[in-house]
């Protein structure tokens, strides 16, 4: 990672991002909308109402190939602007501070830190059935400053993460 530096005597000790599992559910309506064009006139000729305007989606003219290709570059778009922000959303964990990088877009990037030492709270929230068989959850971290904390939602093994915080939290800094 390049968007911050470490300190000296500081290392690497855990990234985390959002569960793969919550990601695929985000690239389902794209894969929908790419799909549309292609199960829409069958549909259509299921409902005799509406058997007409199944003629409207023949692709062998010039016209309508040209409009699903733009159909399918916005779907395609779309689907990298999420896969974007899955993998450059992270968290990572140092044996000095927790750095929560957040991409907005494509050229809208924050990046913050929180010193161990000032952390007061590390808390994790599974709720439902489909994340607590997966396993998937959210972390937040508190200071005694009343206005900074940091949440990550839909990490996986939120637990896990929460006692590898609080095991470099409780230790005390070499000096």
């Amino acid at each position: 990672m390049r968007e911050f530096e470490l300190e000296p005597g500081e290392h690497l000790v855990m990234e985390a991002r959002k569960h793969w599992f919550l990601f695929l559910g985000e690239l389902l309506p794209f894969a929908i909308l790419a799909v549309l064009p292609f199960a829409l006139p069958k549909l259509l000729v299921l409902a005799p109402p509406m058997a007409d305007y199944a003629s409207l989606f023949d692709y062998h003219t010039t016209l309508a190939r040209a409009g699903l290709g733009v159909w399918l570059l916005i779907s395609w778009t779309l689907a990298w602007s999420a896969f974007t922000r899955y993998y450059l959303n992270a968290w990572v964990l140092t044996n000095k501070r927790i750095v929560d990088i957040k991409q907005r877009g494509y050229f809208s990037r924050s990046v913050s830190s929180l010193f161990l030492t000032r952390v007061q709270d590390v808390t994790t929230n599974v709720v439902g059935v489909l994340p607590s068989l997966l396993n998937i959850g959210d972390i937040k971290v508190q200071t005694a400053a009343e206005d900074v904390e940091f949440i990550m939602h839909g990490i996986p093994r939120p637990e896990q993460m929460r006692d590898i915080i609080l095991r470099y939290v409780s230790e005390k800094p070499a000096q």
